[in-house]
């Protein structure tokens, strides 16, 4: 199931709210464009690194600090932006104690993308089988990971390390009943649809 225009997608354990600018279906795969509004003390639920996406942030409003290869970069004027290269491991949060919001670009791979945050951990999160920092828990982590390993991978324990792990856990976590791609979170529709917010002549010339 595809994304839309407009479409809203929350998670309740990162106190993120996603709107569709532009989806994946738009772009023949090539990008996604979100309004990412993060509450504070929101996060993206762990450091992580993509293989083959690139990533691009750019401030509309309020204050996002990432830490990018181990070195911190905070935005705090509208406009501001960082791209993360593929390879490089990063996170995000709102480091002040007022909404933010930026928006989110993924370069390549994008439907991929789509399907792992937006319907797979954003849908485990809302269901409560997450950590409180929205990390899927450990036999779920196991498929998850293995499935969508080309997408994000999580820099804690090594990647090495997760692999070999997670193939053994994972048979265990199947019979249990989970799944890397869950279809109830492939279906499930957005919680609500949304008119996107006018973005000011700064943040624009990036959109452009």
């Amino acid at each position: 199931m595809t994304v839309s225009v407009g479409e809203v997608y929350e998670n309740p354990r990162c106190r993120e709210r996603v709107v569709i600018r532009t989806p994946s279906s738009h772009t023949g795969g090539a990008r996604t464009v979100m309004d990412v509004y993060s509450e504070p003390g929101g996060a993206v639920s762990g450091e992580h690194l993509h293989p083959v996406s690139e990533e691009r942030f750019t401030l509309v409003r309020g204050k996002v600090a990432f830490l990018i290869g181990g070195r911190e970069v905070i935005l705090d004027k509208p406009g501001q932006s960082v791209l993360i290269e593929p390879g490089i491991r990063h996170r995000w949060w709102n480091c002040s104690g007022e909404q933010a919001f930026h928006i989110c670009e993924v370069i390549k791979n994008s439907d991929r993308f789509e399907q792992l945050v937006l319907r797979q951990l954003f849908g485990l999160a809302q269901d409560g089988k997450t950590t409180p920092e929205g990390m899927p828990r450990l036999l779920q982590q196991a498929v998850t990971t293995l499935e969508f390993g080309d997408v994000v991978r999580f820099t804690s324990p090594p990647w090495a390390l997760q692999r070999a792990l997670f193939t053994v856990l994972a048979p265990v976590a199947r019979l249990l009943g989970h799944k890397g791609c869950d279809p109830r979170y492939m279906d499930r529709k957005p919680s609500e649809i949304a008119e996107l917010e006018e973005l000011p002549e700064e943040v624009l010339r990036w959109h452009r």
